[in-house]
């Protein structure tokens, strides 16, 4: 993956998009090996990722070759190293399900992941977090205490360089500075039968209206409670004969799954934001 870059932007949409990023690339020696592209005829805005190999420029030059060149067409864009593992800091509280997942799939290689620390306002995961050799921090979370538990816990995020931090069902109201300082890295999961069963005990009350279906979402988190831009959805079927415990367990295969797959398709620069949406090219 030496001298591979992933390039994505979004910008007005016109004629021969296509052919001037294609054509930047080739005067500069790249080497297109992926590229995927949408128009969003709605908001009229165009979304391209490219993965491209390049020898001649270094991603220092590339990057200010690419100012002169977006500018034009008013386009925001982004340069990575594919190479480069993304600096992610995880978060969570009493249910480990998530957690262990991320973990798992992190050092099998399946993500392309650079987990620095694990934050958790309770200690029963320190030594989930110790079996593979990650930072555990615990930071207590307490009514009167809760914005200086905030600020503890953005402090950590920001001493590990963190691009990435994922709410592994962290059952904790961020802040709106908090989450405007987290804009658009920070992935959170939860059951997606909000908004019709809020609150405490979501399988309880979802097994008592007689579902049939189940699911989990990822989102970004935002200020507005569980209602960022969607990444990842799935719902698993269930019927009469599923008692809550047999909910609760497919419940969380379900939002490890979906969590799993939102983290990886985040990591390799696969999701561009579109508004209150997502672009996911997978």
């Amino acid at each position: 993956m030496n001298h591979v870059y992933i390039l994505t932007l979004s910008c007005p949409d016109r004629l021969g998009l296509v052919h001037a990023v294609s054509g930047f690339l080739l005067e500069h020696g790249g080497n297109i090996e992926e590229a995927a592209q949408y128009n969003d005829h709605t908001t009229g805005l165009f979304f391209m990722r490219v993965q491209f190999h390049c020898e001649r420029f270094a991603r220092a030059d590339l990057c200010a070759q690419l100012q002169s060149f977006a500018e034009p067409f008013g386009m925001r864009w982004q340069l990575h190293a594919a190479a480069e593992p993304v600096r992610t800091v995880l978060l969570v509280s009493k249910e480990g399900h998530c957690l262990n997942d991320l973990l798992f799939r992190w050092k099998s290689g399946l993500l392309p992941l650079d987990i620095r620390a694990v934050v958790s306002n309770h200690r029963d995961f320190y030594q989930l977090a110790a079996s593979y050799n990650v930072p555990f921090h615990h930071v207590p979370v307490t009514p009167a205490g809760k914005a200086q538990a905030e600020a503890r816990t953005f402090e950590i995020i920001e001493s590990e360089g963190a691009e990435l931090v994922v709410l592994a069902r962290y059952m904790q109201i961020l802040s709106d500075e908090l989450c405007a300082k987290l804009a658009g890295r920070a992935i959170n999961i939860h059951h997606s039968f909000l908004p019709s069963f809020k609150g405490a005990k979501p399988y309880h009350q979802a097994h008592a209206r007689g579902v049939k279906l189940i699911g989990a979402t990822a989102h970004y988190v935002t200020a507005a409670l569980d209602e960022g831009p969607i990444i990842e959805q799935d719902v698993a079927r269930v019927d009469h004969s599923k008692a809550v415990e047999d909910l609760v367990a497919m419940g969380r295969d379900t939002e490890s799954q979906v969590l799993a797959r939102a983290v990886k398709w985040h990591s390799e620069r696969r999701v561009l934001l579109n508004g209150h949406k997502t672009v996911v090219f997978k």
